[in-house]
């Protein structure tokens, strides 16, 4: 099937979370054509799940504190994190906030701020807090997207990234190129759509949507870490995947909040002192002594019952605002028990980028969880809506200036149409072989077993017959998400040791050896290669923990 470009623009941003919005609109704001495309409806993303209140943001009180925040980042990512990234992640953050309070969001601020529940997970001192609600941040987002005439396109996957080189427009090849836009499959009307696009900017979320047990939106696809790799790019940290304490029933999946783990009662064996601790963070973290509660959970033969069955009066604020919206979401109360286990949730790792959020692929960017490098083997909470804000808005105005200085040129590409076997099993059963190898416990066994069912489904999906567009882009979606996994399975076979969010059962200490981030790329024959990569000069750093 031939496919033309119907569409031309100056900037598309695929992905509209928070990190999305906040590209389109500022690259709308120099009079750019932009249009915002989504899998899912406008708002939608891991920053618009429906399984919690709205989000944390945090930020370093001042600018005497910034080098704290970011000496407390580069500890918390334990050699991991980039220190020019860290340092343009925590320089921007209160002037995104700022952004925000101009435009009219109503951020929370804590009352109760000296409260040991408002220190971030895995930081050592409080920061300046604020929340995030849903309700506000579309309504404002909304009619600023409204006022700029972005474009929206609800409902459209990315199936593809398109390039040209010396006047030729098509897949990539070995020629330099740069990128003409893309395609996307609209899927309410079961057609494809050509883009044409001086700039791409890539904010389409973490890897946590190929688990089937997830924290995250079902539109949350971790599909185009695979686009990004066959077009020449590379994941960094992508073993660093946050795992977190999910209730599952009687109402699920929604957040556990990790404030109430010293208040609570559980099924399994949990000293007071470990509970104390593992209150103080929310995702699992291998290099703590309270490990031991989330290795108990992941080793039940079914899950946890939970009963938060001991808080004080009064309740602590952050536990408090927590406790309203969930009795209001699930009309459960607090205090009754509950099921948990663990839930993949948001990617510390992902596209590698530069500091203004470029990629290697000239007019090719990409912001928020879909990235790799301002974090590391942990994250400290409330900086996943700090990325969003401050590379959304980097994406959005650096994508402008590229696109500023191009002009378009038309896409045209051919797709053969083509319907994969067992296609509905596939996307089934990539979830639950990484569920059972890829979440808290991991082995070198468990892996390998992982990595030979998924190089199956990878065979299946390549034994086609002709199909329907439907059928073809759903092929092709699947086959993006089972590279993605293969990539995600090779950067935790190859740390062979416990690092942060990683834990490696056969190899439960950290090494020193492996202190330094490991490259993904897409080799020949598309194989995976994974490779340590080299620190810039200045950003190593000792293996002291923050945490003893």
């Amino acid at each position: 099937m031939k496919l033309s470009s119907e569409i031309s623009c100056d900037v598309l941003v695929v992905g509209s979370g928070l990190a999305g919005c906040t590209a389109a609109l500022e690259a709308s704001r120099v009079g750019l054509r932009v249009i915002l495309a989504s899998a899912g409806p406008t708002f939608s993303g891991s920053s618009f799940f429906g399984g919690t209140w709205g989000l944390g943001c945090i930020a370093a009180n001042d600018r005497e504190d910034d080098a704290d925040l970011v000496r407390s980042i580069l500890d918390v990512g334990r050699g991991m994190a980039d220190e020019e990234l860290v340092g343009e992640l925590v320089g921007g953050i209160r002037h995104r906030l700022h952004d925000l309070e101009e435009r009219g969001v109503c951020l929370r601020t804590p009352e109760a701020a000296a409260e040991r529940e408002y220190i971030p997970c895995f930081d050592r001192t409080h920061r300046l807090w604020r929340g995030l609600e849903h309700a506000s941040l579309k309504r404002v987002l909304g009619r600023a997207l409204d006022r700029f005439n972005i474009s929206l396109l609800p409902h459209h996957l990315l199936i593809d990234l398109v390039e040209y080189a010396q006047g030729r427009v098509g897949e990539a090849s070995g020629i330099p190129s740069q990128l003409a836009g893309a395609v996307l499959f609209d899927t309410r009307s079961s057609s494809f759509v050509a883009v044409s696009a001086r700039a791409v900017v890539l904010a389409t979320g973490g890897m946590g949507g190929l688990f089937r047990r997830r924290l995250c939106g079902s539109d949350c696809l971790g599909s185009a870490q695979a686009v990004a790799l066959a077009h020449g790019e590379k994941l960094v940290n992508i073993e660093f995947l946050q795992l977190m304490p999910t209730i599952v029933t009687p109402r699920g999946p929604v957040v556990f909040n990790e404030k109430c783990f010293r208040f609570s009662d559980l099924s399994v064996d949990a000293a007071d002192e470990l509970l104390d601790q593992r209150s103080t963070y929310g995702p699992f973290t291998s290099r703590l002594p309270s490990r031991e509660i989330d290795l108990a959970i992941a080793r039940a033969e079914s899950s946890v019952t939970v009963r938060v069955d001991r808080l004080p009066d009064p309740v602590p604020e952050f536990i408090g605002t927590y406790r309203s919206w969930y009795e209001d979401a699930t009309s459960l109360c607090i205090e009754d028990p509950v099921e948990l286990f663990h839930s993949a949730h948001a990617s510390n790792g992902g596209i590698a980028i530069g500091t203004n959020g470029s990629c290697a692929l000239p007019g090719l960017f990409a912001a928020g969880e879909c990235t790799g490098g301002m974090h590391g083997a942990d994250r400290i909470g409330g900086l996943a809506s700090a990325n969003a804000l401050v590379f959304g808005w980097k994406t959005g105005h650096y994508a402008a200036i590229h696109a500023l200085g191009e002009v378009n040129v038309p896409v045209e590409v051919d797709i053969e149409l083509a319907k994969a076997s067992e296609l509905e099993a596939v996307g089934s059963e990539l979830g639950s072989v990484l569920d059972a190898h890829a979440l808290v416990i991991r082995t070198e066994e468990g892996l390998a077993q992982a990595e030979r069912a998924i190089a199956d489904l990878a065979s299946r999906l390549e034994r086609t017959e002709p199909g329907s567009q439907k059928e073809t882009a759903m092929t092709l979606l699947q086959r993006q998400r089972v590279l993605s996994a293969r990539a995600l399975i090779s950067a935790m076979r190859a740390r062979t040791e416990s690092r942060g969010a990683h834990f490696r059962a056969d190899h439960p200490a950290e090494d020193p050896a492996q202190a330094r981030p490991n490259i993904v790329t897409l080799g020949a024959c598309g194989s995976i290669r994974v490779e340590p990569a080299e620190h810039p000069e200045g950003s190593r750093m000792d293996n002291r923990s923050i945490n003893p």
